[in-house]
């Protein structure tokens, strides 16, 4: 899911057998420069203890905050809940009904995390893709984690999957080349897609 560099070759440049095409997505580097990294490392000795309350502390990451504030699912786009983690809209998609898919425990790395947690990650994502196909009903779906900023991870301290629904040609002419993005559905009525499908069915 990182961006490509605008000048990435492409089979038409050098004659060689066809590569996977990337996904460039040149808006979301507002985003990432925008990104604090949170310090990993654990708190020394001397430093004043962490607060006692759920609320998150400033410095928590975007999915750590709605992870503790419930109440506030609507307006954060969070559409599934259960004991380990959430399902929520992208509010920087690469393309419509793209979905983030993770665990209420904010750890950096995949290994970071239990066995049991790793399945309930795996899980939800699991739910997600069926969310996504029964929604929207795409031609394909790409699905990945990226673990570290060197990897494109926007929220390094906080493992997540994505979730992006395809059709093709759905990287056009447009985006590539006049770096404009046309996302046709606002996150409020794609939310109310995914409810509606949620309501349907409710064993997803």
């Amino acid at each position: 899911m990182t961006d490509a560099p605008r000048n990435a070759k492409t089979p038409q440049d050098d004659g060689g057998e066809s590569t996977p095409a990337a996904i460039w997505a040149p808006w979301r580097l507002a985003y990432l420069e925008s990104t604090v990294e949170a310090d990993p490392t654990p708190a020394a000795p001397s430093s004043p203890p962490p607060p006692t309350s759920d609320a998150p502390p400033p410095s928590a990451s975007f999915l750590r905050q709605y992870w503790l504030s419930p109440a506030e699912d609507e307006p954060n786009h969070v559409l599934i809940r259960d004991e380990h983690g959430m399902i929520m809209l992208n509010r920087y998609p690469y393309a419509n009904g793209h979905l983030l898919v993770a665990l209420g425990d904010a750890r950096p790395r995949l290994l970071d995390y239990e066995p049991e947690q790793r399945a309930a990650l795996w899980a939800l994502v699991d739910r997600a893709a069926n969310l996504l196909e029964k929604t929207l009903r795409p031609q394909g779906v790409n699905i990945g984690v990226n673990q570290g900023r060197a990897a494109g991870a926007g929220v390094p301290q906080h493992l997540h999957a994505h979730l992006v629904p395809r059709w093709g040609g759905d990287v056009n002419f447009i985006t590539t080349v006049g770096q404009i993005r046309v996302i046709p559905s606002a996150l409020d009525a794609m939310a109310d897609r995914f409810k509606a499908t949620l309501a349907k069915h409710p064993e997803i």
